[in-house]
């Protein structure tokens, strides 16, 4: 054949390619309990289904007579793959080359994942392990001196801003992840990190000569930091488990915002009626609920199990947010946890749910919000977080919304707070158990009656009839009475109602999906 040499060594690259740091390095990272990039691809995907962009990129070594000895390749795995026959682009640093930290190939490839991503309109993968930039940045010369990009280049920072708008992007942190990766991983609408993972902007030794403080990679920036700073949303047991909450994620989304979500056939009844949710909110308002077990009633059920799949449970957990399914709709959920602060809205929590809101706005997800608000959390505390500006920033994204909604009032309605759970144009149920006016009856009446309180013979008696007297104005009825509410229900009807409305919803959107954006925010 004419070409026999040149393709020869095509395939002699690609064998030499697959090697990745060689055996020793391999064997090193399986030691630490890690998969090796293109183990943790074939892990995820479909089998079979990957198909490599850029195998052929790296560094040959040759000998002395121009033959090819060894080839180095570039230390970011990348292509297209499927996930339940769904095509997604996958990619991630080879820790067994330099521990990650790019190789020229290496961060061209890395920066390309967001393109092949916008170009192709399909979600984007990437499991992180490596640190950032070298000293001497990525050149392999040790006498070469980093000039940067051309000015008139494209920043890499701005496919990856772009992609957040318009593809579904999920990432997870399965080693060490530092500096630009750490960036980009959290750059996405889902991250997840294992439990041997860390995250960080510099590692110990930067910490170290630069803070004079020692501390390792799980001080820094393990699970128990980054679970509760919302920088992860999410933790894995292992890799594996890893790999099935990316794929129960994914499963809940469209490809691109150019598209709804798709609508599957469930087993679950519509007509399921939850006979406990008539009875799981206490008589006392200072005796706390489950609110994920009304969550799991309301839902759809797939063999026994929920369909609810919670993200970011650690950061601002006074509010739930998740995905589920309900009758066969994605759809996501937000809801109080009074189990924290009461359910009041804190500045993280004002901060989870702005980011969930638009995140929900990209995909065309409707928001179905289960409410027990008390207010904004009171406090010096608080108001340091800058609690107030982050509430309305909250309140901002959630009335800029332009899906489905459907508010159920549970228990708690309170203050600026409770605007955050009523979208435009929202369909709006009432438990017999919720309650709602400016401010809560026992600490609204201390505040305005407590001259009259304090004159008064007996100022606890006094205080108590106070509250009795002015309960009736916060009680459901006169809401319902006055169509301030479209219905007071039984609570176990609310999965019915809410199958009703939402497939009215979903029919009633005859406007072509598109990408969300928003104007300014507080």
């Amino acid at each position: 054949m004419v070409w026999d040499n040149e393709i020869n060594e095509l395939k002699q690259r690609q064998k030499l390619s697959k090697n990745q740091g060689g055996k020793e390095s391999v064997s090193k990272h399986h030691a630490k309990g890690r998969l090796t990039i293109r183990e943790r691809i074939d892990k995820l995907l479909d089998a079979k289904t990957f198909d490599e962009v850029g195998s052929g990129a790296g560094v040959p070594i040759y000998d002395a007579k121009d033959k090819l000895e060894d080839f180095q390749p570039a230390n970011f795995v990348l292509g297209f793959g499927e996930i339940g026959s769904r095509k997604v682009i996958v990619g991630g640093e080879d820790f067994t080359l330099k521990g990650g930290s790019p190789n020229p190939a290496g961060l061209r490839k890395s920066v390309y994942a967001e393109h092949l991503a916008l170009q192709y309109k399909i979600p984007l993968i990437r499991l992180h392990e490596g640190g950032g930039g070298a000293v001497g940045g990525t050149s392999q010369n040790k006498n070469h001196r980093p000039l940067g990009e051309p000015v008139f280049s494209i920043s890499r920072f701005q496919p990856l801003a772009q992609t957040l708008g318009v593809i579904p992007v999920v990432t997870a942190a399965l080693g060490p992840v530092a500096g630009l990766p750490a960036s980009r991983l959290v750059a996405s609408h889902f991250s997840i990190m294992t439990k041997n993972a860390a995250v960080l902007i510099a590692g110990p030794q930067v910490v170290k000569r630069a803070l004079g403080k020692e501390l390792s990679k799980e001080e820094l920036g393990g699970p128990e930091v980054h679970l509760k700073s919302g920088v992860i949303n999410n933790l894995a047991e292992d890799e594996e488990d890893a790999f099935d909450q990316i794929k129960r994620f994914l499963s809940f989304l469209p490809d691109n915002a150019w598209q709804r979500p798709k609508r599957i056939i469930s087993s679950d009844s519509p007509n399921r009626y939850a006979d406990e949710l008539s009875s799981i909110v206490p008589k006392s308002s200072r005796q706390p609920f489950q609110m994920r077990k009304v969550i799991n009633h309301i839902v759809d059920l797939d063999r026994g199990e929920t369909t609810f799949f919670e993200i970011g449970a650690k950061f601002g957990p006074s509010l739930i947010t998740g995905l589920a399914r309900l009758d066969g709709h994605s759809i996501a959920v937000i809801a109080n946890d009074c189990m924290h602060y009461a359910g009041s809205m804190t500045a993280s929590a004002a901060q989870k749910l702005r980011r969930f809101i638009d995140f929900c706005n990209s995909f065309h997800l409707p928001v179905i919000s289960l409410i027990d608000e008390p207010g904004f959390m009171i406090g010096a505390e608080s108001e340091s977080e800058g609690t107030i500006r982050y509430g309305t920033e909250a309140i901002s994204a959630v009335m800029q919304s332009r899906v489905p909604w459907a508010s159920v009032q549970i228990h708690k309605a309170f203050g600026v707070a409770a605007q955050a759970h009523f979208g435009p144009q929202a369909y709006v149920l009432s438990w017999p158990s919720a309650k709602s006016g400016a401010l809560p009856v026992e600490g609204g009446v201390a505040v305005a009656f407590s001259r009259e309180i304090a004159a008064a013979d007996d100022p606890a008696k006094r205080q108590r009839e106070l509250e009795e007297m002015l309960a009736t104005s916060q009680s459901p009825f006169p809401k319902s009475e006055g169509f301030s509410v479209h219905e007071l229900i039984d609570p176990k009807e609310t999965r019915v109602k809410l199958v009703n409305w939402l497939n009215l919803a979903v029919n009633a959107q005859t406007d072509t999906p598109e990408p969300f954006y928003f104007s300014m925010r507080p």
